[in-house]
């Protein structure tokens, strides 16, 4: 059976995300998204709960993708979920630069057991970031063409308590 997973911050999910959760889950057996907690990262603008509860809305029809978050090292959270292969979504080739660094590194470090996959995004999504999203929520224009329905409400919510 093979376990994939999808890591990421998802703050917030966006509809580019929701299309490599659909690509990826008719390629693997089983999808794990993962909310992973960068303490490094400044204060996100939705916290663990709201994100995964978020990803689990947006993922309900998908029957092989499961929702958890993780404090750690992703080689760590693979080798408890037995997960061998990582997916990481390319919007531009910059982004592979950084990537390819990440894939070897998480391969060195499980010892070689963990692979990671590379999905170029669709061109439709290839310029939506969650930074862009966030940015654009900061003042008040909310871009529901690139997010799912239930993100954009608390979007909106989040902008309404600002």
């Amino acid at each position: 059976m093979s376990i994939a997973i999808y890591p990421g911050s998802f703050d917030p999910v966006t509809t580019g995300h929701v299309n490599l959760i659909e690509r990826a889950s008719k390629i693997f057996d089983h999808v794990i998204v993962c909310v992973l907690i960068n303490s490094g990262k400044k204060t996100p603008l939705f916290s663990i709960d709201e994100r995964v509860n978020m990803l689990e809305c947006v993922t309900e029809g998908f029957h092989n993708v499961s929702v958890r978050y993780y404090d750690g090292l992703l080689v760590d959270f693979a080798k408890q979920e037995e997960a061998n292969i990582i997916v990481r979504g390319l919007r531009e080739m910059s982004d592979f630069d950084v990537e390819l660094q990440m894939a070897q590194g998480n391969k060195a470090a499980s010892g070689g057991t963990l692979e990671t996959v590379f999905l170029p995004t669709d061109p439709n999504y290839s310029f939506v970031s969650s930074t862009m999203i966030r940015e654009f929520a900061n003042y008040h224009h909310i871009c529901r063409e690139f997010v799912p329905d239930i993100v954009a409400d608390r979007l909106e919510e989040k902008v309404k308590s600002k």
